[in-house]
This record gives structure tokens, sequence and C-alpha cells, in this order.
């Protein structure tokens, strides 16, 4: 058994995942193909002054599939599926036969190496245990809003980012004097 990469649809990959677990199930070839995978990650957005969070794919257009494709019946239905475009391939053998029955070069899907499935999968469950991360990244010299705590509604310039503790520095005119705040990422929003 090997990690190897289906290519689907883009922002459709939830949709042919369950595609793919339904056929899997039906066919009853779970033993050939245990574990259908997309990375996901979880992405706080502020929107109208809340904070949501959603689940963003980090690989749009990829799922990752646990499989035995030695097993042709697996290997025809995982690339069958409505909405899949195939397998990421790679090398060629020449002493297969094509789809046509000719003899000539047949590209096999490629599994992943293992260092790749770890730093995948690290990334998906290190998500899952650390806190999501904003999706707004602001720059200094910007102009935000501030939409949370004793200043919210005024407008502000970005002074200083500090990404990995999601905060800002931002200079705030009250009275007509400047006044410098430091702010969460929550607590403003660009102005568009």
């Amino acid at each position: 058994m090997n990690w190897y990469v289906l290519r689907a649809v883009a922002g459709q990959e939830k949709k042919v995942k369950s595609y793919i677990d339904n056929e899997i199930a039906r066919q009853k070839l779970e033993e050939y193909v245990p574990q259908v995978l997309i990375p996901m990650e979880k992405v706080y957005e502020v929107r109208n002054g809340k904070k949501k969070v959603r689940e963003k794919s980090f690989f749009p257009g990829y799922i990752l599939v646990y499989a035995d494709l030695s097993h042709g019946e697996a290997l025809h239905t995982l690339k069958n599926i409505p909405g899949v475009l195939g397998f990421l391939e790679g090398t060629a053998r020449e002493d297969e036969q094509d789809t046509k029955g000719k003899k000539g070069y047949t590209k096999l899907p490629t599994p992943l190496r293992q260092s790749e499935v770890n730093r995948i999968l690290g990334k998906v469950d290190g998500e899952e245990e650390s806190v999501a991360k904003m999706e707004a990244s602001f720059m200094v010299g910007e102009h935000v809003k501030v939409i949370d705590g004793p200043f919210s509604g005024f407008d502000a310039v970005v002074e200083q980012v500090y990404d990995e503790r999601k905060k800002l520095d931002v200079m705030v005119k009250v009275f007509g004097r400047s006044t410098p705040l430091e702010l969460s990422y929550t607590q403003v929003e660009k102005i568009d």
C-alpha cells in the first residue's frame, strides 16, 4: 500500500471524495483502498465584524488516496469516478501494454515518498492541534478599520505587523492626535 495523488476538478474535492467512498464500499474494495483524504486547514476570516472559521483545502484539486493499485479493479474504479481527472503520473515502463493492447509505454501512478506523506499528514495533524491561522495578512502603511474594542469604528494606519503573534501596531487619530495601539488581527478589518 502506498499514498497516491488523484487530480480532481478544483472546488469539487468533497463531492469526488464522497463518490470514491461510495463506489469503494459498493464494490467491496475497502481492503485495497482503506483511506481517502482531502488535506484541509482551518482558516479564520473576519467578515462584517464577525470572526468565522472555515475549512479550506491547502492542495486545491488534489485528493490523497492510500491504496494498493496492483489490484486492477481498484485502479480502474478510482480513475473512472466522476470529477477525477486522473492520477499524478510518473515513470513509464516499456514492458507493459497500454489500454488498447499495444506494447509501448504506460504511465503509472507515482506513489508519494514517505517524507512527502509525513509532511502533508503532519500539517493536517498540526492544524487540528494548533489555533487556526488568519487568512488576512496586513502590510505596513495599509489603512484598516477598528471593529472591536474601545476604538471601534475608527480608521487606523498599520505601523508594524507581527504575523507570528497575529497582532498589529496601528496609529489611530483621536481628537486630532495620533494614538498608538496594539490590536489583534480579529479587531480590525481591511478597508476596500
